[in-house]
């Protein structure tokens, strides 16, 4: 703990505020998703106001754009926004991750605290720095801003937002699967919608511990063609435009009205049972240990980013009879560019249809939706020839 402040105090980007004191301090942090919904009740468990600023929008992306620097990536822009939607709205401590390697993801924090200054606001920003101890750190700066000492609000916020995480995933995952397969359309995106309003509202440890199961059973009612046979697309890419809808164009949507299944490989749930829970209970291989297994013919080590991820993911799903794969990015996104490259050489050893779309400021949907159609079109294409093929060696035998 010594250690850490010491660093901080020599540190003029994070010098924490401790003139504000815990009851009145007003949390927020960048909106990215769903993340809000699990968030604000760990951060609420613990006794600790919230803000929450619209979620990402065009008149965000605009407020992100004219404070930024030119050239700096999309997630960076919209988080600015948020923090200044957020300060405007009465916020007076902000909350952001950064973690380690090439990525400039370890420099928004840091960047963002210069431009408010800049820009007259007064606030405390808190790092969750994933260069330090993992857990530990977290709850470090946790207690530095609501000065909780009761274990059972530390049990309590923790559990809500750790099992809030998981339901939210799980109805997405369960939309994703019954959307292009749905007899009534639209009826997978109520029922989702349903729950995630449901999951907000549930303040409850033992009623959270059970909506995962729940959200699986009330998910059985909507009524689907289990014999329809959908492509399915794993979508992977950087971890802020695969999970915000704004930012990715709601690409999932698109892609499942199209008739096709989407499974996105990057969850914040897998997230946060990789990076914040000990290791010793994490028992089975974690997303990330399997990607760096499967692109160990491609990419040695990480770099930083999801780069490993993304080449990881597109040659599991090459070999485990995925139909296509869909690479998002922000452009300038340095991880992704060098993903990119190395999905071309992926995609034409594996025999993998790989698509990748980079995303900036310009929200134009049009062209972004027929380069998706084509793609889909390519991939029936190949799944049509596949099962031509199938048929003619099934006669020869």
């Amino acid at each position: 703990m010594e250690n850490l402040e010491q660093k901080l105090q020599f540190n003029k980007f994070f010098q924490r505020d401790d003139s504000i004191k815990a009851e009145d301090r007003i949390i927020a942090w960048p909106r990215m998703g769903h993340i809000d919904v699990p968030m604000k009740a760990l951060v609420e468990g613990l006794g600790a106001k919230v803000i929450m600023p619209p979620a990402n929008n065009k008149e965000a992306l605009e407020i992100g754009v004219k404070n930024s620097i030119e050239g700096i990536c999309l997630p960076y822009k919209l988080n600015l926004a948020n923090y200044i939607m957020a300060l405007e709205m009465g916020a007076n401590t902000l909350m952001m991750f950064q973690a380690p390697g090439s990525c400039r993801f370890g420099n928004y924090t840091k960047m963002a605290q210069k431009t408010l200054r800049k820009m007259g606001y007064k606030f405390d920003m808190i790092v969750f720095d994933m260069y330090q101890s993992k857990m530990k750190q977290t709850l470090q700066a946790f207690w530095h801003v609501t000065r909780c000492l009761n274990p059972w609000n530390y049990y309590r916020g923790f559990s809500m937002g750790f099992n809030k995480t998981f339901a939210v995933d799980t109805a997405e995952k369960l939309m994703f699967y019954c959307r292009p397969r749905e007899l009534n359309k639209g009826d997978s995106e109520k029922m989702f919608n349903k729950w995630l309003k449901i999951i907000n509202e549930t303040n409850s440890v033992a009623e959270c511990k059970k909506l995962k199961k729940r959200v699986i059973e009330d998910f059985k009612n909507v009524a689907i063609d289990k014999d329809k046979d959908v492509p399915v697309v794993y979508l992977l890419g950087e971890f802020f435009v695969l999970l915000d809808p704004f930012t990715n164009q709601d690409i999932e949507k698109t892609l499942g009205e199209l008739g096709v299944e989407v499974r996105r490989q990057i969850w914040f749930s897998d997230w946060l049972e990789h990076v914040l829970q000990p290791s010793f209970l994490y028992k089975k291989e974690s997303h990330r240990d399997r990607c760096v297994r499967y692109a160990k013919d491609y990419m040695k080590r990480p770099i930083g980013g999801e780069c490993i991820e993304t080449i990881g993911d597109a040659v599991y799903a090459a070999k485990h009879g995925v139909d296509g794969v869909i690479h998002i990015m922000p452009f300038s996104c340095m991880p992704e560019i060098v993903s990119q490259n190395i999905l071309a050489k992926v995609s034409k050893n594996e025999n993998l249809p790989v698509l990748t779309l980079v995303l900036d400021e310009q929200t134009g949907k049009t062209g972004y939706i027929t380069r998706i159609e084509a793609f889909i079109d390519l991939v029936n294409r190949k799944r049509f020839k596949e099962k031509e093929l199938n048929k003619r060696e099934g006669a020869l035998v």
